[in-house]
C-alpha cells in the first residue's frame, strides 16, 4: 500500500512547522513503541496469553495510522 506524498514533504512549511511536526511524529513513534514493550513485557515465569502481544502490536498500528505514519 502507498500513499501519494509530494516529492519533498514539509518542503512548503517553515523550519518551526517542520520541527512541531517533526515532534509530533517522534512522540507517536515513542507512544508506539510504549505500547508494543507493555505487549510484549512478560515474567520469564509468567505464561502471557498472545493476546496481549497482539492487543500492543494493534495499538501500535493504530497509533502510527493516526498520525498518517
Amino acid at each position: 500500500m502507498t500513499q501519494n506524498h509530494s516529492p519533498r514533504p514539509g518542503a512548503a512549511l517553515g523550519p518551526e512547522a517542520r520541527l512541531s511536526r517533526l515532534e509530533a511524529q517522534v512522540a507517536t513513534l515513542a507512544e508506539a513503541v510504549r505500547a508494543l514493550a507493555r505487549g510484549l513485557e512478560s515474567l520469564p515465569s509468567e505464561d502471557t496469553p498472545p493476546e496481549e502481544a497482539a492487543r500492543g502490536a494493534r495499538l501500535a498500528h493504530e497509533l502510527l495510522l493516526s498520525e498518517g505514519m
